[in-house]
């Protein structure tokens, strides 16, 4: 490490994966209970269990990027973090609070969470994704203005550079995106409208800031091409994103009581969205293939590639196949907007988090990269997570597809829960492959503790 303060990443790295494990498994946990409706019940319902899978997703990519940040801006601003002390602060509260609240999903029913934490004052539950009670969702936003203080007065009083500028104006975005939590109209058509700034321009928005300004930092330090090169890359990668997923945001209001044009705009920009995940994947093979230098860290290297093809993949392709509104009448809500997001988040915000955390975790522990049996076997984990999670995405798409046909095509279409029946096979598939996916993410786990002499 240049700066002694890029070691609070540590932390945030680590909670961060301790919080992937229990995504995962409340995701299996998920998965049987599709096939075995009554599967843990009443002790885990499955709205119990869809909360913690998506809310430990959504906290431990924040936590991610928080390291990341943590690790980043220091280096690129070639001066010390500005308060390391709130830094360890804000995530043992953040950790705690995300702990609590999963224990009040588990514990107490969500009518009398809702009740005890305030919610009758301020009203923000009850919808998707944005569960969390009103007081965690307000010591969010304090934990990200204190983060977003602490990195921009760092970035303020050093060097400033295209990825940090690119980094803050993401996290910033992310920050009062999120705000849009709070307004919660009786009016279902405006409540589903700003919602939808909340999740869309978070994933096909300012979180692509990150994730582009995250995957070029990565890639100046493993290839040693040019910063100039890197950095002109970057700005037409988010030049595309803002152009295409701002107005994107449309293909979201087809069917929720907007008015037509809406199905023109977004049809005409999200078909566009493939463009920056395209651009994305040429940049991490071009950069890695105009190398000036073999890192020793190879498995970072493959994390970074990975990051731009399962993203394209996921977010581009898998989003492509259902964003066009003559296509999403029969397709929404159906198991291919699960594929998508599935291959999605995994391939462009899991996979450049983990690319982060191969890349810095060594140097925090004194080394440039770990023994090349650890890389061999994080390797592995990356084959097995990853390979896993295509299977995952093709055996959703496949009952998505069927449930399409027998629900909304057929001549006499079925009800949803015999259609359901009829796609058991599939779900059983996908159960046996995200076994393989948990199996894949205890050896990237285990390579942590993997030890004999480390790269130099």
């Amino acid at each position: 490490m240049q700066f002694k303060s890029q070691a609070v990443a540590k932390p945030y790295f680590i909670g961060a994966l301790v919080l992937f494990v229990a995504q995962i498994l409340f995701g299996l946990i998920m998965g049987l209970q599709y096939v075995m409706g009554d599967f843990l019940f009443p002790h885990i319902p499955f709205n119990v269990a869809r909360m913690v899978h998506t809310n430990a997703l959504i906290v431990w990519l924040l936590m991610g990027f928080m390291g990341a940040s943590y690790y980043l801006v220091p280096e690129e601003a070639e001066r010390e973090l500005y308060s390391p002390k709130l830094a360890i602060a804000m995530f043992w509260i953040f950790l705690v609070a995300a702990g609590l609240t999963v224990l009040g999903y588990l514990m107490v029913p969500y009518a009398t969470l809702a009740k005890i934490t305030g919610n009758d004052l301020l009203p923000t539950m009850g919808r998707e994704f944005l569960e969390q009670p009103t007081i965690t969702k307000i010591g969010i936003v304090v934990v990200a203005l204190s983060f977003l203080f602490n990195i921009s007065m760092t970035f303020l009083k050093g060097r400033k550079t295209s990825i940090t500028t690119v980094l803050l104006i993401g996290l910033w975005g992310l920050a009062i995106m999120f705000l849009f939590s709070f307004v919660n109209p009786d009016n279902l058509v405006r409540d589903k409208f700003y919602w939808w700034w909340v999740v869309h321009l978070w994933v096909e928005g300012v979180w692509e800031l990150i994730l582009g300004s995250i995957l070029a930092f990565v890639l100046i330090k493993i290839t040693g091409v040019d910063r100039e090169v890197i950095e002109k890359w970057l700005y037409v990668i988010i030049t595309l994103t803002l152009v295409t997923g701002i107005i994107g945001t449309g293909h979201h209001y087809f069917w929720i009581g907007t008015p037509e044009y809406w199905q023109w705009f977004g049809s005409v920009f999200s078909a566009l969205e493939p463009i920056p995940f395209f651009a994305m994947t040429l940049f991490a093979f071009n950069m890695v293939n105009r190398r000036r230098r073999e890192h020793p860290n190879r498995a970072a290297t493959l994390w970074a590639l990975g990051t731009g093809v399962m993203a394209f993949l996921g977010a581009g392709v898998w989003g492509f196949l259902h964003t066009l509104a003559p296509v999403n009448y029969y397709t929404h809500g159906t198991q291919i907007t699960a594929a998508h997001g599935h291959m999605a988040f995994y391939g462009a915000y899991v996979m450049v988090v983990i690319t982060m955390i191969s890349y810095a975790m060594p140097l925090m522990r004194g080394r440039a990269a770990n023994s090349n049996a650890a890389q061999v076997l994080e390797m592995w984990g990356f084959w097995l997570m990853t390979i896993a999670m295509v299977f995952i995405t093709l055996f959703l798409t496949a009952a998505g597809i069927l449930q399409v046909w027998l629900q909304r095509v057929a001549v006499q279409p079925m009800s949803f829960m015999a259609t359901q029946d009829q796609l058991s096979l599939f779900y059983w598939l996908r159960e046996l492959t995200g076994v393989i996916f948990l199996i894949g993410l205890v050896v990237y786990l285990a390579s942590f503790f993997k030890g004999e002499k480390a790269a130099q």
